[in-house]
């Protein structure tokens, strides 16, 4: 699967690659063509320049020319000047001469003429040419910076997908690499697999022989010594006791310990509903302090005054249901008989609930034809009338699903087998249709309430008392929804746990062998109880001791290395102290030798270059020697100390050589402590990892008590509140009730005293008389 999902994304990668291949080859067309356009424009430019230049050249020698012509026709009208005097004197003279003079004014006029019209065309023409020129050459710069533009950001994308292209030709290289590196770890799998194969093989060939054996030998031990087969027949196979599965017990027994506590809530907020309406029937429309209510109100209170003797032993059925699924037992609905307690009490209130609904319908029509009833409160009380019998309806579609759920374990026939994950599917779903209708009556009753307080008759009792029938019905939506969300969560494990029973059959076959089943489970829960030894009460005296001799060695060897870690400790600080030390000796020797060196080269300048460049190079050597390592000083400290001109070659190489055995066994110093220093760290950070997966497991652990504890602080707050309540609505009702006593009191009080005034004056009229 893996090379499958690499292969893939190679091929991808190739396809990738190819795209951008061809946008590259695009690109750079398109890049190639605007260079060309380019230096086309820079062409023409060059052309434009070429006919500017010309056309420039033209111009000045027409400017030279008109300065000429201006100049001869100035000559001209000069001599035309001096001519007319002479012909006003000679003018009788020679009209012969005139007539010629005239003829050739007439002639420089003309010529005169032409040469002005020329030269006006030619400054037209060459204006018109410039003007023409700038706006190309405008037009030609503005296109060249935009191509240059363009040409850049092209550079710029075909730079931005070479090295995207580069990239990730890198990145398949290194696919491709990493795919035959695993390629051929799966080449060793397939061929390690293969020989497992092959050897499973054999081991299942000799399995198959050996079970085969085995089998011809159970089957002749049964035909010899089993007489009959009670897996075989499902009567008696329901009496064998199936295996314990101590943890479905505590699961069941959990849930229904669950279930225990939502029906008490439920219970509590019926017996609030069913009491409240009771105190608002003695209230609203007419108040039982002041007038006398109606009959009907008064057989309905009457009825639901008996609230209680039909809702308490729903939670009393529930209870002795979750007393009955202990850990010894086998919770199948064969044998959870108080299930038919339950069942049987549900079927009693619901019968309660048939019996006042009609009452509760009637009382609400009298409601609305009260004087104070308004046209918005009578539309509530209509679509309450609608929701009590839609509450009504869910009850017992509610009750005739655990009636069914209760039969296997009385009547085995009444439920077939198939049918139990239905009947269990429709109960939620009637769980989900009780909690819908109680959200209805719980929004139509506020808006009721509402309606009811911005009346201006409204009391500060019925005020009191909406908002207690208000607070129950809060807490039996909010219970329905708990048991709703509660049974959906757990319905899967319900349907699953129906094949829990005894082995090789579908289950068991009447309540009569369930008990008989759970008589002997009971029994050989007893003989295996017998049957179990005392454990040993102490170790024994020989092997306290040698664990003791275990505890001690083990102890001192702790001991023992910890002091030899810190012995070790301490010298790896001198040493380290040391190694400074020698280290700044190395130095100073090495500086040292510089300016010997130096002063000998000063001395030896003016002998011979040879033996100069002979004597720094051993020098240099030497320098280089000593300052690389401390140790290369302690070990050879004579060739440093020799102030000879020309070193043997026998001691540098001494040199050389003991100062890479010193550094090869520093190197190896180093990887030792480095490979001691990686163990250690290595242990340390496995110790830590399973620290840290301790206190994850910790913490999940923690984070499940804690949601645990968030449900059961809101569920205590919830009872708390409801408790709370239903006090201070019993503490009102007794002010109200003690006021009316005082009330009472004091009018017999009057009363009495009236009746001593009126003894008094009989009695003074009895003696006066």
């Amino acid at each position: 699967m893996a090379s499958a999902e690499l292969q893939g994304k190679y091929q991808k990668l190739a396809q990738e690659y190819s795209k951008l291949r061809a946008q590259n080859q695009v690109l750079k067309k398109g890049v190639v063509d605007e260079q060309a356009n380019s230096a086309a424009l820079k062409e023409q430019l060059k052309m434009k320049d070429q006919s500017l230049r010309k056309l420039q050249q033209e111009m000045d020698s027409l400017t030279f020319r008109n300065l000429q012509l201006a100049k001869r026709v100035e000559l001209l009208q000069d001599e035309l000047s001096l001519s007319e005097p002479r012909g006003k004197k000679n003018k009788k003279s020679g009209e012969s001469s005139s007539q010629l003079s005239q003829e050739q004014k007439s002639v420089f006029d003309e010529d005169l003429q032409k040469k002005i019209e020329e030269n006006e065309r030619l400054h037209i023409q060459f204006f018109e040419a410039n003007e023409q020129h700038k706006h190309v050459e405008a037009e030609l710069r503005s296109r060249l910076a935009a191509l240059e533009t363009e040409a850049a950001q092209h550079q710029a994308v075909v730079d931005g997908l070479t090295r995207k292209y580069m990239e990730t030709i890198e990145k398949l290289q290194n696919d491709k690499a990493k795919l035959e590196v695993k390629s051929q770890t799966l080449e060793k799998e397939a061929k390690e697999c293969r020989l497992r194969t092959e050897e499973c093989q054999l081991q299942l060939k000799n399995l198959h022989e050996d079970l085969s054996g085995r089998l011809e030998e159970s089957l002749s031990v049964i035909n010899e010594k089993v007489p009959f087969n009670d897996t075989k027949y499902s009567q008696y196979n329901a009496l064998n006791v199936p295996l314990h599965n101590r943890r479905h017990q505590l699961k069941m027994r959990d849930i229904a310990g669950q279930a225990l506590a939502f029906v008490q809530d439920l219970v509590t907020a019926l017996l609030n509903f069913h009491t409240y309406t009771e105190q608002r029937i003695q209230i609203f429309p007419v108040d039982s302090a002041i007038d006398t209510i109606s009959p009907l109100n008064q057989k309905f209170s009457q009825y639901l005054h008996e609230n209680a003797s039909y809702v308490r032993p729903l939670e009393e059925g529930m209870l002795h249901l979750f007393e009955s699924i202990t850990e010894d037992t086998v919770t199948v609905l064969e044998t959870t008989v108080k299930l038919k307690t339950f069942s049987e009490h549900l079927t009693s209130y619901i019968c309660f609930l048939r019996k006042i609904l009609p009452y509760q319908l009637k009382s609400l029509e009298e409601e609305c034809e009260s004087s104070l009833c308004t046209s918005a409160l009578r539309a509530r009380n209509l679509e309450l009338s609608q929701d009590m019998k839609k509450m009504t309806a869910v009850f017992e579609k509610l009750q005739t699903y655990v009636a069914l759920l209760a039969l296997p374990s009385t009547e085995p026939d009444g439920l077939l087998r198939t049918n139990y994950s239905s009947v269990l599917t429709n109960v939620g779903a009637a769980l989900h249709g009780f909690h819908d209708v109680m959200k209805d009556i719980s929004k139509h009753y506020s808006q009721k309430a509402t309606i009811e307080h911005e009346l201006p008759t409204t009391t500060q009792k019925l005020i009191t008392t909406n908002d207690c029938i208000l607070s129950s019905v809060v807490a039996l939506t909010n219970g329905a929804g708990k048991i709703a969300s509660f049974y959906s969560n757990n319905v899967d494990y319900f349907i699953a746990s129906l094949s829990y029973g005894p082995k090789a059959a579908s289950g068991f076959i009447s309540p009569l062998s369930a008990e008989c089943m759970l008589q002997y489970k009971k029994k050989a829960a007893a003989y295996m109880k017998s049957l179990r030894k005392p454990l040993l009460e102490s170790v024994p005296y020989e092997e306290a001791l040698s664990n003791r001799r275990v505890l001690l060695s083990s102890t001192e060897s702790r001991e023992g290395l910890a002091q030899q870690v810190q012995q070790s400790l301490e010298k790896i600080s001198k040493l380290e102290q040391e190694k400074e030390h020698w280290m700044l000796e190395a130095q100073l020797a090495k500086i040292k030798l510089e300016k010997e060196n130096q002063r000998i080269a000063d001395k030896l300048k003016s002998t011979s270059s040879g033996q100069l460049v002979g004597l720094s190079q051993d020098n240099a050597a030497l320098s280089n020697a000593a300052g690389q390592d401390e140790a290369a000083a302690k070990a050879v400290p004579e060739p440093v100390q020799s102030t000879s001109l020309v070193p043997d070659v026998e001691s540098r190489e001494d040199l050389i050589k003991n100062h890479y055995m010193a550094r090869i066994v520093e190197l190896t110093s180093q990887l030792q402590l480095a490979d001691s220093k990686s163990v250690h760290f290595y242990a340390e950070c496995r110790a830590l990892s399973k620290r840290l997966a301790l206190a994850e497991k910790s913490k999940e652990a923690l984070t499940e008590e804690m949601k645990l504890a968030s449900q059961n602080i809101t569920r205590l707050q919830d009872e708390l509140t409801t408790t709370k309540r239903s006090y201070e609505d019993q503490l009102s009702m007794m002010s109200d009730h003690l006021c009316s006593m005082n009330e009472t009191l004091s009018k017999q009080r009057e009363e009495i005293d009236t009746l001593k005034m009126s003894s008094k004056g009989n009695s003074k009229k009895n003696k006066s008389r």
